[in-house]
């Protein structure tokens, strides 16, 4: 009898890839990764993961590749990771369609992957967003600037993880950060496309959605500008029932909006005198640490119903329990290179505490570059309440020490 897999295009190297795969082994299910380069997901060659090489980019070669592996196996679903090239899961999407699997709708996907799009959609369908403007050249960025008046926000149209993402508070952060993008130093997977955005100031929340269910709404705080590297998330966000609901009411007009509403869908949205505005769509799960987060507060394993549902399952998104989960992200003060980071494992053993990881080893070269990738290692926390959960965590983040030379012998990680 064919053994059953679970497809998995691309991975994720800081948490869900990892997750997916042992979850897919408690299915049942036989993980097969295929990437174009399956050496870069370390966790592959931990857990004994079979991986393939091939283009990822190519749906045919993927088509082909499928169509082989039917031959051994029963493949049962398919699925993958965006990463920071989000075509990815469009790409998944295409494939699921071609096999008779279920999946997410491509052309929503890829709709709501170009930012542009997702803005005009969102727009039309009323729900409230930044002043936008599209651009491909400086004068366009200038021009679109002053119309929309300084702060603004320079995002690359395709992309994710805060890459190529900048506040440009006055005309030389713009000149700056607009030759940054368009000189060759960010790299465009297609003709440069950029947008400026209004700033839209207030806090940070992120509706954490499987289908077209709000499982909550998670807070989050930044690192100082102009950059947005998040620093703290917690879940379930200390908001009233009111704040809950109109953010519950917009996610699900963005849903809508966008022709979503199968699988996992994370929307950030700032806080402003209009109430929440939305920031983004991104039509995939969010990564590390809120699948954690969510499974920690509420007993719902995102990972696991997702994968559910890719086999066609049904899920069951029903709350185990409550309580309050917070991470704290590690980030490096400085560049240069990692002499050494530790007390993780004192941390760890503080009650309370459910994950201590770090992404780094010493002697790592340390480049900051203003976007999740600066990221060295979480800290993540639960307890019954959001003060006890702040406690434990702060405690536990306080062992954490390194040491970056040549700036200086020791520093502490920015908490």
């Amino acid at each position: 009898m064919a053994r059953t897999a679970l497809i998995l295009v691309e991975g994720h190297s800081r948490g869900n890839g990892l997750r997916y795969v042992q979850a897919a082994k408690r299915f049942g299910l036989h993980p097969i990764t295929l990437s174009a380069d399956p050496a870069q997901y370390n966790y592959l060659s931990v857990e004994s993961s079979e991986a393939i090489r091939v283009d990822t980019s190519n749906l045919d070669a993927l088509i082909r590749e499928c169509s082989r592996l039917r031959a051994t196996y029963h493949i049962a679903g398919i699925t993958g990771f965006a990463g920071v090239d989000e075509s990815v899961y469009a790409t998944v999407g295409k494939l699921c369609r071609h096999f008779d699997l279920p999946g997410p709708n491509p052309t929503s996907i890829e709709q709501c992957c170009d930012k542009f799009i997702q803005r005009q959609l969102l727009g039309e369908a009323g729900v409230p967003i930044p002043a936008y403007r599209v651009a491909a050249n400086a004068t366009d960025v200038e021009s679109s600037a002053a119309e929309i008046g300084l702060p603004v926000i320079l995002k690359p149209a395709t992309g994710s993880g805060s890459v190529g993402v900048r506040l440009c508070r006055n005309v030389d952060e713009l000149a700056e950060h607009t030759a940054y993008l368009l000189d060759g130093k960010h790299i465009w997977p297609s003709s440069p496309r950029i947008l400026v955005e209004q700033f839209a100031e207030g806090p940070y929340f992120l509706a954490q959605i499987m289908g077209n269910e709000i499982i909550g709404i998670e807070a989050a705080h930044f690192g100082s500008a102009p950059h947005f590297v998040c620093r703290d998330c917690t879940f379930p966000a200390p908001i009233t029932d009111g704040e809950h609901k109109h953010i519950v009411d917009v996610s699900l007009s963005c849903l809508r909006a966008l022709g979503l509403g199968w699988g996992p869908t994370n929307i950030e949205f700032r806080w402003t005198e209009r109430g929440p505005v939305v920031i983004e769509v991104n039509p995939r799960l969010a990564g590390t640490p809120d699948p954690q987060l969510v499974q920690l507060a509420y007993g719902i394993d995102l990972i696991t119903e997702h994968i559910k549902l890719v086999v066609g399952d049904e899920c069951d998104l029903r709350r185990r329990h409550s309580r309050t989960a917070a991470a704290r992200l590690l980030v490096p003060d400085r560049d240069g290179t990692l002499d050494w980071i530790g007390g993780d494992r004192r941390a760890a053993a503080i009650p309370g505490i459910a994950e201590v990881q770090f992404y780094v080893e010493p002697k790592t070269p340390i480049v900051r570059k203003g976007d999740y990738r600066d990221w060295i290692g979480h800290v993540i926390a639960a307890s019954p309440n959001l003060a006890r959960t702040e406690v434990i965590l702060q405690r536990a983040v306080d062992l954490i020490d390194l040491s970056i030379t040549p700036s200086v012998p020791a520093c502490r990680a920015e908490r």
